[in-house]
């Protein structure tokens, strides 16, 4: 089962670059996408094969996120905990046989961390939400979780030490998340490998220069390791200021 997360920043624009003819590329079973950018209406877009489900923002032009599938889930929920959280269209949860699958646009902290204080109740909330699904089937959690966990998983840490994505504070909780039983995919199978980056700046040619950041993360219960058949990133698909990433669970 091939499964892929995107971060598109804004759906409609995504599809004037190709997110269709990107999509037959990939050819994955599951899409999880991030930062779709509509309300309900505002889009016609078909895919043969796939069921599509939508959570969306209550403001309008702002976050939200989708999964396109060709299993059917057994069930689908959107959001998650209080009514805090389940605002800004985030959180879509779809459950199969043998495991859970959750796509996540989890808030930025923004400059200043001005959001930090709500990102660590998110982090927490989120965490136990996972382990309470965990206890149930195993979890697989996708999507762009807004930080670079490790020095290895951005272009220049020193410069960016504080910021938000690359705080004290969002690194702790990922490392939280992993040791509540969880493993980060790409790192498990690549632990050392560099360059390897998801988010770029539009700023100061940071693409063509590999500038990035790895924050876009398929995050699995650890007993699904044995699974775990390929991890990737698709830095070669243009589109958004994300590039999609993947894995292919046997």
């Amino acid at each position: 089962m091939r499964l892929v997360s995107w971060n598109v920043n804004g759906l409609r624009a995504c599809m004037k670059k190709g997110f269709e003819a990107s999509c037959a590329v990939l050819d994955a079973d599951v899409y999880c996408l991030q930062e779709t950018k509509l309300s309900e209406g505002q889009l016609d877009l078909e895919m043969p094969g796939y069921h599509m489900y939508w959570n969306y923002a209550d403001k309008k032009g702002y976050s939200g996120t989708a999964i396109f599938t060709r299993p059917e889930p057994l069930a689908v929920t959107y959001g998650f905990g209080d009514d805090i959280h389940r605002r800004e269209g985030r959180v879509i949860t779809a459950e199969y046989e043998d495991f859970y699958l959750v796509c996540c646009y989890t808030p930025n902290a923004k400059r200043g961390l001005e959001r930090i204080d709500y990102r660590m109740i998110w982090e927490d909330d989120f965490r136990a939400y996972l382990c309470g699904l965990d206890r149930t089937k195993p979890v697989v959690l996708c999507g762009d979780l807004n930080v670079a966990h490790e020095e290895i998983d951005l272009k220049n840490p020193g410069p960016n030490r504080g910021n938000a994505g690359f705080s004290d504070q969002e690194r702790g909780k990922m490392t939280e998340l992993l040791e509540a039983g969880f493993i980060d995919s790409f790192r498990t199978l690549y632990p050392d490998k560099t360059g390897a980056y998801s988010w770029w700046s539009y700023q100061f040619n940071a693409r063509a220069n590999n500038a990035g950041w790895r924050i876009d993360y398929f995050i699995l219960s650890r007993r699904l390791r044995e699974r775990l058949a390929g991890a990737d990133i698709f830095p070669e698909i243009m589109g958004s200021d994300h590039c999609p990433v993947g894995i292919v669970l046997e």
